[in-house]
């Protein structure tokens, strides 16, 4: 009786707030006030018909993907961005990526995937949306043996993008009808399908190749929680410091920097990005302390050459 009503209280709004109220101690009236506040959005003009808007966080995971091909290598560098819709995130790869890039573009969702493509068409130019290739398809499935790629697509890449599903904790407090259902079981059911995704992009992802996985979750185990079982399983995952991973945000940001308005936001890109906090693991952009933007984590890991021997 008394384990069942304990489940009780952690179901709904009330339960909401005792679990991240736990999990953030002392904070969590703050980050819950910054979640309920409004969204701040930059502005991308790519050289498509219409500008594009999405949360600077957003811009900061996906410039810490290292998209540069080495002097030399052979055939088209290929970036692979899994879990696509609506576009933003795509938005930012194409334009850091270099002219011997493909981009490939998956979702799983057809709705989300026509979305998808519309963005595509009417924000890039002409010469970056014929290297930017979408498709509709389980990215869970892509690291399998009997279905490494979708037909006409890369069986490895050499960059990979992951955003995977998650509890998306601001869009709950916004919605009372998704509120009043919350359960931190579904915590434990998207974790099982993020590591699903992460495992995947892991297996396509050549040797030497980087990929970031990135949420807007809050909680951990969605996060560094997901991220730990990589480490784990394969040897050959290196976490990047964050002087590389700075080196890296600073490079792709050059590239972008002269596409972006910032409207309103009242700081820069090089600002919020110095605002992300360091986990185990990854990074954390938090609202309460970065200007309103994310929550949005990101982890940059690199696929070694030969296995890491830890002693």
């Amino acid at each position: 009786m008394k384990q069942s009503l304990k489940k009780e209280k952690l179901l709904g709004g009330e339960g909401f707030d005792s679990y991240y109220g736990n999990l953030f101690t002392g904070r969590w009236n703050a980050l819950k006030t910054s979640l309920s506040g409004e969204v701040r959005y930059l502005e991308l003009g790519l050289g498509g018909t219409k500008p594009y808007f999405l949360d600077p966080a957003s811009v900061c995971s996906a410039l810490c993907l290292d998209t540069s091909s080495e002097e030399g290598s052979d055939g088209d560098f290929c970036i692979a961005d899994l879990c696509a819709a609506p576009g933003g995130k795509t938005l930012v790869l194409a334009s850091c990526m270099e002219k011997d890039s493909q981009l490939y573009s998956n979702e799983r969702s057809p709705a989300r995937k026509k979305r998808l493509d519309l963005v595509v068409q009417e924000t890039l130019c002409a010469e970056l949306s014929s290297r930017v290739h979408t498709s509709c398809s389980d990215a869970s499935l892509w690291g399998r043996k009997e279905k490494k790629s979708l037909p006409g697509f890369p069986e490895e890449f050499d960059a990979i993008f992951l955003d995977a599903p998650c509890s998306s904790e601001r869009h709950v407090l916004s919605d009372k009808k998704y509120l009043d259902i919350w359960s931190p079981a579904r915590i434990k059911g998207l974790s099982v399908e993020q590591w699903a995704l992460l495992s995947s992009a892991w297996r396509i992802l050549k040797q030497g190749g980087y990929l970031v996985y990135a949420t807007c979750a809050l909680n951990p185990q969605e996060n560094d929680g997901v991220v730990m079982r990589l480490k784990k399983k394969f040897p050959d995952a290196s976490f990047l410091s964050q002087e590389e991973v700075a080196r890296i945000f600073s490079r792709n940001l050059e590239k972008l920097l002269p596409q972006v308005k910032m409207g309103e936001c009242g700081f820069s890109l090089e600002e919020l990005f110095s605002r992300a906090e360091r986990t185990e693991l990854g990074f954390h952009i938090l609202p309460d302390t970065a200007f309103g933007c994310g929550p949005l984590y990101f982890c940059c890991i690199k696929k070694e050459n030969e296995p890491l021997h830890i002693l």
